[in-house]
């Protein structure tokens, strides 16, 4: 009697016992997006290797244009790049040999498939023989679609549960497992196998789903290929990478340009060297972060992210900014500190939309003349560079509230920073400044002015300074003043003075220890007794005038003469 009527003996239950353990026994099997990415992989990964060649000998030659200036021996540069070269390579080598894996890995499971299907029709009936039970082929053919039709629809409810336990979380293999038996338990003992591959099944995917649900997980080139292959096709508006990438990842895939939906993408926190181009494909996103990565450069393509807003790029390693940089007319916030800038290019006066620039920690030493058009500038950092002087253009920017250059080389301020009607804070701190023009004193909204340590070149304070009748904060430390303009008396919101290792004699040291209020009290009290005194002296003159003119006269009368 075939095994299908009768049902299975035991050493076919043993064969179908084996058959399950060893499906227990593989590996994960990668997702869809995943062997797509992997193929993805394989078939760019020349063109990625030759781009990132080609970068490392664009750098090159600059390098060999800077080395007189840079001081770096021509060898060692030719050293350094042929190292870079060869670690290109490397890293090309292994991610292929990844993505060769997965692929390969695919290609094992659908062996696998084949063979679990192969299995299914013997353990079912549908092989090895045409049943015993009388029903001519016919019949027995509609009865073996009905049952299959029954198994599909099981499978597919066990699907739902599988699917709806990953979102739940506990009780995901249960629920999957249960409705599978109901499955079983709709046949006869023909369902038994799949009952077993079925609970196989589950018990792969909960563990998959355990496995991927970390945070802390860190994913490879091939992972991340994955994810933006499936973010891609759910049409994925954010994307958060921050700090998620292995360390060896450090270039992008090119399959980066697919995420057309994507509005705000963080990649920071990594060790990301360079984008690719198709970057540029990212028309609706917003806002990108890519600080603290060893971003040396941008591609030309940068310049297509006609919708930025928020670019943050701090904590990188980039030289230069491309001329595209100029197209980013919507940019409103824009981070460039703790680079290796040594110049912003013209075209950022473009950026007529910029209402927040910071460049600090970079190796600038000048501001480009364009700086001036961008008009909406609010804030302004430029602290730990080497600039040696603003542009006269700099006046221009009627709406900057905050302006902040410690730690430069300046000299001196332009003429034109007067016409900062809307300056609330101002630090020129730790540079060479020798003299501060009395137009500062027309930026009456100053809050907060810090001119502290210009050491021996800063010598007085603006005659007027007490225009600045909105001064809340003054920092005038370690320089070389020796009396406070009598103008300063006015300054009646001054709440907080520093004079800390300036040899001040007007006010005394005793005065300016108590407080910012009690120095312009001194002051206004100096100036009035001076001005009381003045008159005193005025009234005198004119009395001992008088008198030496009656004296006189009585002199010429004999009056007062005397006698011989």
């Amino acid at each position: 009697m075939p095994m299908a009527a009768a049902g299975m003996t035991p050493a076919a239950a043993d064969a179908v016992e084996e058959l399950t353990r060893l499906y227990r026994e593989l590996p994960p099997r990668p997702a869809v997006e995943e062997v797509e990415a992997a193929a993805a992989v394989l078939a760019s990964a020349g063109a990625e290797e030759e781009a990132r060649l080609a970068e490392i000998a664009r750098e090159e030659a600059l390098a060999r244009a800077r080395a007189v200036e840079d001081g770096v021996p021509a060898e060692l540069s030719a050293v350094l790049a042929e190292a870079r070269r060869n670690a290109v390579r490397l890293r090309a080598l292994l991610q292929r040999k990844e993505a060769a894996h997965v692929v390969e890995l695919e290609k094992r499971f659908k062996v696998f498939d084949d063979l679990i299907q192969r299995a299914s029709r013997v353990v079912s009936g549908e092989e090895g023989g045409s049943g015993g039970d009388g029903r001519d082929g016919a019949a027995t053919h509609e009865v073996v679609e009905v049952e299959a039709k029954r198994k599909e629809a099981a499978v597919a409810a066990a699907a739902v549960e599988i699917d709806r336990g990953s979102k739940g979380g506990l009780g995901l293999e249960s629920k999957a497992v249960s409705a599978l038996r109901r499955a079983g338990s709709a046949g006869n003992s023909r369902s038994r196998f799949s009952v077993f591959w079925h609970q196989s099944l589950a018990q792969f995917l909960h563990s998959a789903y355990r496995s991927t649900d970390s945070d802390l997980q860190k994913l490879s080139l091939i992972q991340v290929a994955s994810l933006i292959e499936s973010s891609a096709k759910k049409g994925t508006t954010e994307l958060n990478l921050r700090g998620k990438l292995v360390d060896q990842i450090e270039w992008l895939p090119v399959s980066l340009g697919k995420l057309q939906d994507v509005t705000e993408l963080d990649i920071s926190e990594n060790r990301i060297m360079a984008l690719p181009s198709t970057v540029g494909s990212l028309r609706y996103l917003t806002k990108l972060d890519l600080h603290s990565n060893q971003l040396i450069n941008l591609p030309d393509t940068f310049g297509e992210l006609s919708s930025l807003i928020d670019l943050d790029l701090h904590s990188n390693q980039l030289k230069t900014l491309p001329t595209s940089f100029g197209n980013l007319t919507n940019l409103a916030n824009l981070d460039l500190s703790s680079n290796m800038l040594r110049v912003l290019p013209d075209c950022l006066g473009k950026l007529t939309n910029l209402r927040r620039l910071l460049v600090e920690t970079n190796e600038l030493e000048e501001l480009p003349y364009t700086i001036g058009s961008c008009t909406s500038l609010v804030e302004l950092r430029l602290d730990f560079n080497q600039l040696k002087a603003l542009p006269e253009a700099i006046g221009k920017l009627e709406k900057l509230e905050i302006l902040t250059l410690h730690y430069n080389r300046i000299k001196g301020l332009p003429t034109t920073i007067g016409s900062l009607s809307r300056l609330r804070e101002l630090d020129v701190s730790f540079n060479e400044v020798e003299l501060i023009p009395e137009n500062i004193c027309f930026a009456t909204s100053l809050v907060k002015l810090n001119v502290s340590r210009n050491f021996a070149d800063l010598r007085a304070l603006p005659r007027s300074i007490g225009n600045l009748e909105m001064l809340e904060e003054l920092d005038i430390s370690s320089n070389q003043i020796h009396v406070l303009p009598d103008s300063f008396r006015l300054l009646s919101k001054l709440r907080v003075f520093h004079a800390d290792e300036t040899p001040l004699e007007v006010p005394p040291k005793e005065v300016i220890k108590l407080g910012a209020q009690e120095v312009v009290n001194y002051m206004a009290e100096m100036v009035a007794s001076r001005v009381v005194s003045q008159k005193g002296a005025d009234g005198r003159n004119f009395w001992v005038w008088l008198c030496s003119l009656f004296g006189c006269c009585k002199k010429d009368q004999g009056v007062g003469s005397v006698p011989s």
